[in-house]
């Protein structure tokens, strides 16, 4: 038994933080992302019933970003043009915010945006992807781990 280690973060998922070095990063997928197809490192980890933004916070407690050699270590995937006038901006975006800012002292100025097949191809170089029970859509974000 570990202390300090949230409840989200499985075994399997501290194990993968711990493997990762600095610039590799993770893929933190809602429920529609195909997780499985994308992920050519096959490494995924289910997380059914915990919310990205939930496990983005969690995630952030123990990693740190890579906020002094990119600008963006936290690029979130943004709505496609077509469908930002019916879609707005997904109230996740916000959730993912307040985690980094809980927990990043640079807060937002680390949070970038990706167009969605730019993030499928970012994403099928993370070290691994965590499927998470998010509902909401356009709930991914990519995390590039730092140094500490």
């Amino acid at each position: 038994m570990l202390k300090g280690i949230p409840k989200c973060i499985s075994p399997t998922l501290l194990k993968a933080l711990a493997d990762m070095g600095h610039g590799d990063q993770i893929v933190i997928a809602d429920d529609f992302y195909p997780a499985v197809s994308m992920a050519k490192s096959g490494i995924t980890i289910d997380a059914d019933g915990i919310g990205a933004a939930e496990m983005v916070d969690a995630i952030l407690q123990l990693m740190p970003l890579d906020s002094e050699y990119v600008e963006h270590p936290v690029m979130i995937m943004d709505v496609m043009e077509e469908f930002r006038e019916k879609i707005g901006r997904p109230k996740i975006w916000d959730d993912f915010i307040e985690a980094v800012k809980r927990n990043e002292p640079k807060g937002e100025a680390c949070v970038g945006y990706i167009d969605r097949f730019d993030f499928y191809e970012k994403g099928k170089n993370a070290f691994v992807t965590v499927s998470t029970g998010e509902r909401q859509p356009y709930g991914c974000v990519i995390l590039q781990k730092g140094v500490m």
